[in-house]
């Protein structure tokens, strides 16, 4: 017999699971189902239900291949549109006071990912921390990131920054209903990495989002994606005419079409930008003028994005997973060679290339891919919003032996591990079977006790100095953990104005 318990939301009655030392409760809708004439729309509030919902087990991921909601061994979550749902994890004892709140955004790209997956469960987080973590679906690719919004009609509109709306519905639904749980709604610490990482900072850049949120933590964002509203039409032209519809047919075919066949077509569309303009990536918020006036770099550099403090970094070695498992990330020099001469031209290639010693080795150029997507804009993004709220940078170098002996080194969402404390379980010891078990532990105490501290005052500890212009302190988190002052001073310079290249 599962132990259950129940909790009212303003929607209806949940019921979750009571376990030893946590309360779970998965797949709570926060908005109704985007199926049917809601396809292509924003999020529409939860029709309320009466009776008790079951939220004891996982529904459904958003729409993506089936390898990009993996929780598992060769085992996948089953995938649908209907897929805006959260999840909540609690620790069982009761509190004398509301606990704060962190809200995961999973990445994968924007075309794939799961807030299923056991790592992100939040359990070993939310009993360190005394808090409540909160992890959500947000719509994909096809369905959340690309604009089809120039073939709307009268009685058929189609809406754009459908996963960042999402995200914002989400955010939403916690200020309604996480004090019913134990939470703190106006104590509420978004985090995220990778793309989960950009909708952090989209975020900041969105003016629905304001008061929904009160510090923000962005590990390994591309902090520059962002498509223009041109380009985001000349992207779905492409995506449709990988449908084979024609423009005048858009809006019957994509109401009516199998969520399977757009979704193909789509990330056919994706794949086609990858090879043909390395740098460039289409599955991106929309600078719109409207729901998202501004790139998030932007934003944060004229001071219009909301004021709150953030914690964002990278890793040391973001590019070599790319490298090995996943061409979305220019690692290559012919790669690098056509992603710099789109930003700037051969003065500018010049000048990063000898930023680089050992380019075009390979080493050197999976370095210059990793730092040119995640590090460079961190960098530009940290300048801005320097200026008008409290930051904090970090940079991730820590590896256990077996990461550093398969070539791996520091790379990207390695962080996730430690983050989440999953040191001590099944993945984490097969990475410290080799040894390093004990760095890898002090690693996971660094990120946690920033990380909770962060989210409880909105400052990481006392060891963490904020970031400045002048003098660039940044945390390296490392066995030994320490500050560095303008690390890589060289590399900054050298991409000092560089932006992501627009689409061709």
């Amino acid at each position: 017999m599962v132990a259950t318990t129940d909790i009212t939301t303003a929607d209806g009655i949940v019921r979750g699971r009571r376990g030893r030392r946590v309360l779970r409760w998965r797949s709570i809708p926060y908005a109704a189902p985007p199926v049917g004439d809601l396809r292509f729309r924003a999020p529409q509030p939860v029709q309320p239900w009466t009776g008790v919902r079951d939220a004891t087990d996982f529904g459904f991921a958003a729409m993506q291949h089936r390898r990009g909601a993996l929780i598992g061994p060769r085992r996948s979550q089953p995938t649908a549109e209907d897929c805006l749902t959260l999840n909540v994890t609690a620790p069982i004892t009761p509190s004398s006071a509301p606990r704060p709140v962190l809200v995961f955004i999973h990445g994968g790209g924007y075309v794939l990912g799961t807030s299923a997956l056991g790592l992100y469960s939040g359990a070993r987080l939310a009993l360190r921390g005394d808090v409540i973590v909160v992890s959500l679906n947000y719509r994909l690719g096809a369905f959340g990131y690309v604009d089809f919004s120039e073939f709307s009609t009268a009685e058929r509109p189609f809406e754009s920054n459908l996963g960042l709306r999402d995200q914002v519905a989400a955010l939403g639904w916690v200020q309604r209903n996480i004090a019913a749980f134990g939470g703190d709604p106006g104590n509420v610490t978004i985090f995220g990495e990778s793309a989960g990482a950009h909708a952090v900072v989209s975020l900041l850049a969105t003016p629905a989002a304001a008061g929904l949120f009160h510090r923000g933590i962005a590990q390994s964002a591309p902090a520059d994606w962002a498509m223009t509203a041109e380009e985001a039409r000349d992207f779905a032209r492409r995506c449709l005419d990988n449908l084979g519809v024609a423009r005048e047919d858009a809006a019957t075919a994509l109401t009516t079409l199998g969520a399977n066949d757009i979704r193909k077509a789509v990330d056919r569309a994706v794949g086609q930008v990858l090879w043909e303009q390395p740098g460039s990536f289409p599955a991106a918020p929309v600078v719109d003028g409207d729901y998202l006036p501004q790139a998030p770099v932007d934003a944060c550099a004229d001071g219009s994005a909301h004021p709150v403090p953030l914690i964002i970094g990278t890793n040391r070695d973001e590019g070599t997973l790319f490298q090995r498992f996943d061409r979305t990330l220019p690692t290559t020099a012919a790669q690098l060679h056509t992603a710099l001469s789109r930003c700037g031209g051969e003065d500018l290639e010049k000048r990063v290339v000898a930023a680089y010693p050992g380019f075009p080795g390979r080493r050197a150029a999976v370095r210059m891919g990793g730092d040119f997507v995640f590090w460079r804009p961190t960098i530009a993004l940290l300048e801005g919003h320097s200026k008008h709220a409290s930051c904090y940078a970090y940079r991730y170098d820590f590896a256990p032996r077996a990461v550093q002996l398969a070539g791996f080194g520091a790379t990207h969402a390695l962080d996730l591990i430690p983050v989440f404390g999953g040191v001590d379980t099944a993945v984490g010891r097969a990475m410290t079977a080799a040894g390093g078990q004990r760095g890898f532990r002090a690693v996971q105490n660094e990120f946690q006790e920033n990380w909770l501290a962060f989210a409880r005052t909105g400052k990481p500890l006392d060891s963490w100095p904020e970031y400045s212009v002048e003098r660039r302190s940044t945390r390296i988190i490392d066995h030994p953990a320490r500050v560095e002052v303008d690390p890589e001073r060289a590399k900054r310079l050298a991409w000092e104005g560089v932006r992501v290249p627009a689409l061709g």
